[in-house]
């Protein structure tokens, strides 16, 4: 099944003419936002634990708050987003009509199938895939966590080492990726996890995200930090 096979179910775009540059700060830290797990004394731009940067992907190329602070609504100016709990179709799709940023942050809440193989989360530039993150439960028995790229129809070298697999099937998860001018950065649940640097260094060409595979999606929301 080749990619365009996997998307031809997801959820249509809707109108983004409304969507607004500015956005609520990092949850908790109004005037200096944080990455998860960083003292709140330092600034925006320093990361903890900076960490220096599949077989192959077979032919296929709401919460700005966490969890803990419901009071925060969704950010509205961006479609595709549904209320905490409400199951969204997959294999899913968003258009992003301003491309990819710095302090762009993507935030994704789901559950792994109880019999869930592999999910991934990713960012395309039309037909390339700029960011392939790909959680494998069992991959010859064991737990991977890979990303990668895609250009012109030719996967580059995976990146397979991460600190913990913080993926359990069958229990929410939410990720958060935080664009910058380097990299992405990502944490899982709370806890900052990785950094992947740009392969596709086009940001603003990158056009849609997708979600697919043995996944259960609550939300999708995207916001832009102060």
């Amino acid at each position: 099944m080749d990619l365009s096979d996997a998307l031809e179910s997801a959820a249509a775009p809707s109108d983004q003419s409304n969507l607004q540059a500015g956005g609520p700060a990092w949850p908790g830290q109004p005037q200096n936002p944080t990455w998860p797990g960083q003292p709140s004394g330092q600034p925006f731009q320093t990361w903890p634990g900076q960490q220096p940067g599949m077989p192959s992907w077979p032919n296929q190329p709401n919460q700005p708050a966490w969890p803990a602070q419901p009071s925060q609504p969704f950010n509205p100016g961006w479609p595709g987003q549904a209320p905490q709990n409400v199951a969204l179709t997959v294999p899913y799709k968003m258009p992003l009509p301003l491309g990819v940023y710095d302090k762009m942050l993507i935030t994704v809440q789901g559950n792994p199938k109880h019999d869930a193989k592999r999910f991934s989360i990713n960012l395309h530039r039309n037909e390339d895939i700029a960011l392939h993150f790909n959680p494998r439960f069992d991959e010859n028995g064991i737990k991977v966590l890979v990303r990668n790229s895609m250009v012109n129809n030719v996967w580059g070298a995976e990146e397979r080492t991460a600190p913990s697999f913080p993926f359990i099937r069958g229990q929410p998860f939410e990720v958060k990726i935080l664009c910058t001018p380097n990299d992405y950065k990502v944490a899982v649940n709370k806890t900052h996890l990785l950094e992947y640097k740009h392969r596709v260094f086009e940001l603003k060409q990158i056009n849609y995200l997708t979600v697919l595979d043995d996944v259960t999606l609550t939300s999708v929301n995207v916001e832009t930090l102060p």
